[in-house]
């Protein structure tokens, strides 16, 4: 079992940067696929972003491609997400995810078995 606890999220305005760290614990993350997906109000969970186990190979969605940024930390167990040039449109609560199946980098929902609790980012325009 993997346990995942967020933190890094908070208001920011927009334009501007935040980076959210996801650290895990429990498990071997370093052989894992781990991502972010984020869910606004009223919406669906969507994909953000996601890497491989070694860190070598990502996916992004179009809409966050060039201004986000995923990373990972192995020897810490832990996976970031660095956000710049933030808009309104990013306000969402955004979930750290980790598949436990998958090694390669994977963008589907349903193929994480790990979730943390999310964290909240509100970008004020």
């Amino acid at each position: 079992q993997v346990q995942l606890v967020e933190s890094g999220g908070g208001l920011v305005q927009t334009g501007g940067s935040r980076r959210l760290s996801c650290a895990a614990s429990g498990g071997t993350f370093s052989i894992y696929a781990a991502g972010w997906f984020r869910q606004a109000p009223g919406k669906e969970r969507e994909f953000v972003a996601s890497i491989n186990w070694s860190g070598v190979s990502t996916n992004y969605a179009d809409s966050v491609k060039g201004r986000f940024t995923i990373s990972r930390d192995n020897a810490k167990n832990t996976e970031y997400l660095q956000m710049n040039s933030l808009k309104p449109e990013d306000t969402a609560i955004y979930y750290c995810a980790v598949s436990r199946r998958y090694g390669s980098s994977v963008r589907d929902v349903s193929l994480y078995d790990y979730w943390g609790q999310g964290t909240q980012v509100t970008v004020s325009s």
